[in-house]
């Protein structure tokens, strides 16, 4: 890779972003992190070379500021993506509107490779409008730019996620653990092996206008993943059903409060398993041995047990 490559990741500071633009940077790309808070991003500068990693401001419902940002680079990522919003129609401007205009600039830039981060529920027919949403964005992103490599991972672990962490902090506090949608399946995906798909992506001819779903080795269900999480943290809870009328009450009431802890689009989202679907191309033909869970959570999960 020639020092003059130029790479920039949208929304590069996130969990995901992070470990992606350590590995631009270990392949020998200047790496432009394109967020709404560059000061924010400064933690990311000792991953590379002096001024090789440029935190650079950038907002994805801007085309000016996007324009700004893809100017002369070679590959562009786009990481931006939300669970809730914080106002109505966040879900289509960030994730329907946001990659559109990123894939026009980089069709208009004559950048070389895309590769748009997605996530296993994207559908159009989807009962959440983060599901529609993310459809969206994947039509409007193959629209603009025909040869982007889309990857969609499941839920993504690592030491900075939002899963593990969470309940794993909740297991340490609360004698009771909720179980929403208990048989919901998931195939939860190292962090460091979905950055390491979005580099293969990038630099492979036969990735280019492909989607790849991305998940761990193993499955399980929303039940099973608690259960284990209370394993390794070693907590003795109950894990309580929650029906789902009990449920909607709460994510009606939650949804209100800051934080957002849980939504009515985020039950709609758990009715539905989120694992590799039979027949998709994934870690495997990106040439990528998974991690699974087992291999990474206990790690993360340690800090949560009982002091001795």
């Amino acid at each position: 890779m020639q020092d003059r490559s130029i790479a920039t990741v949208f929304g590069g500071s996130g969990f995901i972003g992070r470990y992606v633009v350590r590995r631009l940077a270990d392949a020998g790309y200047m790496v432009r992190v394109a967020v709404r808070d560059p000061e924010a991003a400064r933690f990311l500068l000792t991953a590379g070379h002096v001024a090789q990693i440029v935190p650079l401001a950038a907002n994805i419902t801007n085309p000016a500021s996007i324009a700004h940002a893809v100017a002369g680079a070679d590959l562009v990522v786009n990481l931006v993506g939300i669970l809730a919003e914080g106002r109505a129609g966040d879900f289509q401007r960030i994730q329907g509107d946001g990659p559109r205009l990123i894939a026009e600039a980089a069709t208009a830039a004559d950048v070389r490779a895309l590769v748009h981060v997605s996530a296993i529920g994207a559908d159009a027919a989807s009962p959440s409008a983060y599901g529609r949403s993310k459809a969206a964005g994947e039509a409007a992103v193959l629209a603009a730019f025909p040869r982007a490599t889309i990857l969609r991972p499941s839920i993504v672990i690592g030491a900075e996620d939002g899963f593990l962490n969470r309940f794993g902090a909740m297991a340490a506090i609360s004698p009771i653990m909720p179980v929403l949608a208990g048989a919901t399946r998931f195939q939860p995906v190292y962090v460091g092996d979905v950055a390491t798909a979005v580099i293969r992506a990038a630099s492979r001819p036969d990735a280019a206008g492909a989607t790849y779903e991305l998940g761990g080795p193993s499955s399980y269900s929303f039940r099973e993943l608690l259960a284990y999480i209370l394993h390794e943290t070693r907590r003795k809870r109950c894990l309580l059903a929650v029906p789902p009328s009990i449920a909607r009450l709460q994510a009606t009431i939650l949804e209100r409060l800051p934080g957002k802890l849980l939504t009515r689009d985020q039950l709609a989202m758990l009715g539905r398993d989120n694992v590799v679907q039979p027949g998709m191309p994934g870690l495997a033909e990106l040439g990528i041995v998974p991690a699974s869970l087992e291999q990474i959570a206990p790690a993360i999960l340690a800090r949560f047990r009982p002091t001795p």
